[in-house]
C-alpha cells in the first residue's frame, strides 16, 4: 500500500513539474515560433505557437548589419565576464570581512550598507559622478556602475555567517594560515553555492543592461547589444508611426517587419546567456560545507 502511495505521488509530482516546465518554456517557443512567420501572416492570423507561414525575413533584415551585431556581441560579452568576475571579487572581499565576529566596526560596515538600499542620491549626482570620473565613451562605464551590489552583499554576509564555521577558521590560524589564505584557499571553495547565486545575478543584470549604454556611450564602436536592439525598435517604430512622409521612403515602409523583428531581436539577443545557467544549477542544492568540520 506504501509503495502505491510513494507511486502514485511520484507520478503527480513528476505531472506537475512537467507542465511547470511547459509553461516556462511556451513564451520561449512562442517567441521563436512568432519570429519564423511572415510579417503579414502575424497582421492576418495573430500570434501562433505554429506559425501559418514561414519566413526568415526577421532575421534577414537584422543580419544587414551583422557588423555591428558582431560588435555589439563582442561589447557585452567582455563587459559581462570581466563585471561579473570583478564583482564577486569585490563582493565576496566586503562581505567576508563583515560576516566574521572578530571584525571591528562590523556592524557599522554592514549598516552602511543597509542604508545605501533605503537611499539613493539621485540621478544627477549619478550622472556627475561618472561623467567627472572620465568614464564616458569607455568600457567601465558599462562596468563600474553595477559592480556593488547592496542586495547581494547582504546574502553573502548571511551565508558567510551561517554557513562557514568559526572552527573551521580557526583551525586554519592554528595551523599557520594568513586571512588572505583563509580567504582564497578556505573560504571561497566552500562559497561556491553563493558565489554561483550572485554570479548568475550580476550575469544577468550585466547581459540585459543597455541604460548605461544609452547614458554614457555615444561611440558606436563601444555600444552593447541590447542598447543597439534598443535602438533598432525605436528606429522600426519611428519609421512605421506614421511621422515620416510616406512619400520619403516609398514602399519600403510597407517591408518593415515590426512584431517579427521584434522577436527576432529577443532571440538574438538572448544568445549564450542561456547557457549560463545549466553549469551554476548544481551549486544551487549541493551543500560543500558538510564535513568541513569534525565533531
Amino acid at each position: 500500500m506504501a509503495n502505491r502511495v510513494s507511486r502514485t505521488s511520484n507520478v503527480v509530482l513528476n505531472l506537475v513539474f512537467l507542465l511547470l516546465a511547459i509553461a516556462c518554456l511556451f513564451p520561449m517557443l512562442l517567441v521563436l515560433a512568432v519570429s519564423l512567420t511572415d510579417e503579414q501572416s502575424i497582421i492576418r492570423h495573430g500570434y501562433s505557437i505554429i506559425p501559418h507561414q514561414f519566413s526568415f525575413y526577421s532575421y534577414e533584415y537584422l543580419l544587414k548589419d551583422m557588423d555591428k551585431i558582431i560588435r555589439g556581441y563582442t561589447i557585452s560579452i567582455v563587459v559581462t565576464v570581466v563585471g561579473t568576475f570583478t564583482s564577486l571579487l569585490f563582493t565576496s572581499l566586503f562581505a567576508y570581512p563583515i560576516s566574521r565576529r572578530d571584525m571591528p566596526f562590523r556592524n557599522q560596515l554592514s549598516f552602511f550598507v543597509f542604508f545605501t538600499m533605503l537611499f539613493h542620491g539621485g540621478l544627477v549626482p549619478w550622472y556627475l559622478t561618472y561623467s567627472s570620473a572620465g568614464l564616458k565613451n569607455t568600457l567601465f562605464a558599462l562596468i563600474i556602475p553595477l559592480l556593488i551590489a547592496p542586495f547581494n552583499i547582504i546574502i553573502m554576509r548571511i551565508f558567510f555567517t551561517n554557513t562557514i564555521p568559526d572552527s573551521l577558521i580557526e583551525s586554519a590560524k592554528i595551523d599557520g594560515a594568513g586571512e588572505l589564505r583563509i580567504y582564497a584557499q578556505i573560504v571561497l571553495p566552500l562559497s561556491l553555492p553563493v558565489l554561483a547565486t550572485i554570479g548568475l545575478f550580476q550575469t544577468l543584470n550585466y547581459w540585459n543592461d543597455w541604460y548605461n549604454s544609452m547614458v554614457f556611450i555615444s561611440d558606436n564602436n563601444l555600444v552593447s547589444l541590447q542598447y543597439l536592439m534598443y535602438k533598432v525598435i525605436n528606429q522600426i517604430q519611428y519609421l512605421t508611426s506614421g511621422m515620416v512622409d510616406a512619400t520619403v521612403a516609398g514602399q519600403e515602409l510597407s517591408k518593415i517587419p515590426t512584431e517579427t523583428v521584434r522577436m527576432a531581436m529577443a532571440i538574438v539577443g538572448i544568445g549564450p546567456i542561456i547557457f549560463v545557467y545549466p553549469f551554476v544549477q548544481k551549486y544551487f542544492v549541493k551543500g560543500l560545507t558538510i564535513g568541513a568540520v569534525k565533531g
